[in-house]
């Protein structure tokens, strides 16, 4: 296997290595590491500070554009990078299945509510376009009231400096021939960012601990406040004040007509 921090990704957008995407047999769901430790206590602890998120412009599942800033500022951000047709269980299907399980751990937590987001963003911008990530993200993003963000780049120019900021490496495998075959290989990543913009944790797969990346999530939210939990509730307020303002008003025009 060779690996190519940048070049890879030039080849993906050279050739098309994914255009066809061909599926290959899932070879069984992965599970997460064994806890071998009691994770300490949200609050026990404090996260270094990494790095600041530089900002990019990216596209989200409808085709418009969205500034990376804008998914990684204002709340707690997870943040992954996946391709859509990736079968390797120790790949994209674990991260997402770990992520819908602390997904709904996060949901269940009152103090939570509205502070956190999860933000996924594709490796192959050349085959999983905007409707590619649309149709994929269905399975995750079953609640409205949590932001789960599936983002592509319009090309690979666009995603190689997001991917030097993060240090996300990426690589081909080679058939014998040397030709590179459909299959993106990369180092299973996840990025906790502060709603600063800011990384404050790097999850490799030895350490994707669903315990302890919960309470990591909570030692940032204890460290931001109560102006933050008061800004979030009153977010989640002004947000179902427009769902019942738009229903009131249909109900009206309905009565009037």
């Amino acid at each position: 296997m060779l690996l190519m921090p940048r070049a890879v990704l030039v080849l993906i957008g050279l050739v098309g290595i994914a255009g066809g995407a061909a599926a290959t047999d899932d070879p069984g769901k992965a599970t997460a590491p064994r806890t071998e430790f009691v994770p300490p206590a949200p609050g026990s602890y404090t996260l270094q500070r990494i790095q600041r998120v530089q900002d990019a412009v990216l596209l989200d599942s409808t085709g418009r554009t969205v500034k990376l800033s804008a998914l990684t500022q204002g709340k707690i951000t997870l943040l992954t990078f996946f391709y859509t047709y990736c079968v390797d269980p120790l790949g994209c299907p674990f991260a997402h299945t770990t992520l819908a399980a602390l997904r709904d751990r996060v949901r269940h937590d009152h103090t939570l509510n509205g502070r956190v987001r999860f933000v996924s963003i594709s490796l192959d911008p050349t085959h999983d376009d905007p409707a590619a990530i649309a149709g994929y993200a269905r399975e995750f993003t079953i609640d409205p009231k949590f932001e789960w963000r599936f983002v592509t780049a319009r090309r690979v120019t666009d995603l190689l400096p997001v991917l030097d900021d993060f240090g996300q490496d990426v690589s081909v495998e080679l058939d014998e021939n040397g030709h590179a075959t459909r299959t993106v290989h990369h180092m299973l990543k996840m990025f906790l960012i502060d709603a600063h913009g800011e990384v404050r944790e790097i999850y490799t797969l030895s350490f994707i601990q669903p315990r302890m990346m919960f309470n990591d999530i909570k030692t940032l939210a204890l460290e931001a406040g109560p102006v933050a939990r008061a800004q979030a509730a009153a977010r989640t307020t002004d947000r179902l004040r427009g769902v019942s303002a738009a229903s009131t008003a249909a109900t009206m025009n309905n009565a009037g007509t």
